[in-house]
């Protein structure tokens, strides 16, 4: 019966939007959805279930570009007050209480249809009450009269990054799998010249014992990364890297006594995370490890210049670079934003400008408290090196050999030297041989500087950026003034090889209308606009 009624629904549109809530299962609808539509009409599901190995928002990407699944895992109630979205069509299966009936309507567009397999009177009399009228027990349609939202205008669909790390090149790669034309910029001769030049960057969840902000941001960036690297071809495939897992160690007893409370509280399913104690834990290591260990058997490393390159790859011909820019200024002109080089030559124009580099010194950034992080990361050759078969860390990281070179680090240093320092190097060594229980003083000074882009929170900027003069009394963040056409997507410190993919999605899903791949609390927590508003609700000009 809901096959049916949705086919009826979803005639002649070009996009749909589902959601399932309670046990049903998706893969039905997406065959009958791709059976039926040849051309470029678009799907997004929304499967919303109250239990599930791991809580919040996973965005699955389809082989079917036309096709986007999400899975929420949250209480009913929860769960639809964290989506923003315009719901076509509703399916319940077993969905308990009716608390949520309010929250439905409010995601309903005026017309969707809603079918369900068994409703108790509670839910029913609920629904009834915010809109739905029922032609069957199992059939009724969303009849409220309030007013629709304008539609957006469509976007011109080109856009112009700047910065060609990761986080451009995510960007990039997202903006053209939608259809965009884009043109990516880098003052560099060649991609991933600053911070994602680094031989290797580490991907890996965090856990807290809340479940805070930021271990829930990284929980869904890291499980979308590896299922979106799965799709260009898989790490360690299409660029160099290794699914070896990580080993991340406990500093001491009460630390150790924090993470068992974690495992105990949580229930990680263990291909994402497994607590180990120390006998365990040394057997994988090969070295000691008193107190116990995290292992994430699906982490490990990557080449970040590598990935940059399969991302480039995969854009395709939508995608134009333009590489050895030199400094590079941008200002509005009247079809948007150009770019232009330090001369005053224009090399590009755009209704869409993205910022994707957290080391440009442009004017929109002045605003943001962006700091710049200098970053050493030690190199170790084979005669130094640990021998390891998986990245450990702590207090520091080591990477297991890799054509002859493992990397211990990254510092976190104040000064902006960008020559080896031996002091940096000296400290990493020093905190690479305490995590190991081993001395590796001996290696010579050998490595690489980067600089990360860092915000006061540590988590990325992604959207519009806001217009701060136009701000006001603004105390909410959707009533924030924007700077039209204008977005960033940066501030990734040492995370961004896992922020990259999910926050290009993130960022595209804003510009195309479409419903977001995080909870709405956490799309805010990377406004942005977030520190203006701050600063205004304090009283700082």
């Amino acid at each position: 019966m809901m096959l049916a009624a949705l086919r009826a629904a979803w005639q002649g549109r070009a996009r749909f939007t589902v959601l399932l809530a309670g046990d049903a299962d998706p893969a039905p609808l997406i065959a009958a959805w791709q059976a039926e539509h040849a051309d470029g009409a678009r799907l997004h599901l929304i499967v919303l279930q109250a239990e599930g190995p791991l809580p919040g928002m996973q965005r699955h990407p389809q082989a079917d570009a036309r096709v986007t699944l999400d899975w929420l895992v949250a209480p009913a109630w929860q769960g639809l007050s964290e989506l923003r979205v315009q719901l076509d069509a509703v399916h319940l299966q077993q969905i308990a209480g009716h608390d949520w009936c309010r929250l439905l309507a409010r995601l309903c567009v005026p017309g969707a249809i809603l079918t369900a397999d068994a409703l108790d009177a509670a839910q029913r009399h609920g629904l009834e009450a915010q809109g739905f009228a029922f032609d069957r027990p199992d059939l009724a349609r969303y009849m409220s009269r309030k007013p629709m939202p304008p539609a957006a205008p469509a976007p011109a669909r080109t856009a112009v990054v700047l910065g060609a790390g990761v986080a451009g090149c995510s960007v990039a790669e997202r903006l053209c799998a939608r259809g965009w034309q884009v043109s990516l910029l880098d003052q560099h001769a060649a991609p991933a010249q600053e911070a994602s030049g680094n031989l290797a960057g580490i991907f890996m969840p965090i856990l807290s014992k809340d479940d805070a902000v930021p271990t829930r941001l990284t929980r869904a960036a890291y499980l979308f990364a590896l299922r979106y690297w799965q799709g260009l071809g898989g790490v360690g495939q299409a660029f160099l890297g290794a699914q070896c897992g990580v080993l991340h160690l406990a500093r001491d007893a009460a630390h150790a006594a924090t993470q068992r409370e974690i495992a105990a509280r949580w229930g990680y399913p263990a291909d994402f995370a497994r607590w180990l104690e120390a006998p365990e834990a040394s057997a994988l290591l090969g070295y000691a490890a008193p107190h116990g260990a995290w292992h994430f058997p699906a982490a490990g490393w990557a080449r970040p210049a590598s990935a940059c390159a399969a991302m480039l790859d995969a854009a395709g011909p939508r995608l134009q670079r333009q590489f050895g820019t030199g400094p590079l200024q941008i200002a509005p002109d009247a079809d948007g934003w150009q770019v232009q080089t330090a001369a005053g030559a224009t090399l590009a124009r755009s209704p869409t400008l993205i910022l994707a580099s957290g080391a440009a010194a442009l004017p929109p950034l002045a605003a943001l408290p962006i700091s710049s992080v200098r970053g050493q990361v030690s190199h170790l050759d084979a005669a130094h090196a640990p021998a390891l078969s998986l990245v450990v860390c702590g207090e520091a990281y080591v990477t297991p050999l890799h054509a002859g070179v493992a990397c211990a680090g990254a510092s976190y240093d104040l000064h902006q030297g960008r020559a080896l320092d031996p002091v940096s190097h000296a400290d990493n060594l020093a905190r690479a041989s305490q995590l190991l229980g081993c001395d590796l003083h001996g290696a010579p000074l050998a490595g690489r500087v980067g600089f990360r882009a860092v915000a006061p929170d540590r988590l990325p900027l992604v959207g519009a950026l806001p217009a701060a003069s136009q701000a006001g009394r603004s105390e909410r963040l959707r009533d924030l003034a924007r700077q039209p056409g204008l977005y960033a997507a940066l501030g990734y410190a040492s995370r961004g090889l896992i922020w990259a993919p999910l926050m290009a999605e993130l960022l595209v899903a804003q510009l195309e209308g479409e419903p977001l791949p995080l909870e709405a609390s956490l799309a805010e927590a990377l406004d942005p606009g977030r520190f203006l508003l701050r600063a205004r609700r304090k009283g700082v000009s």
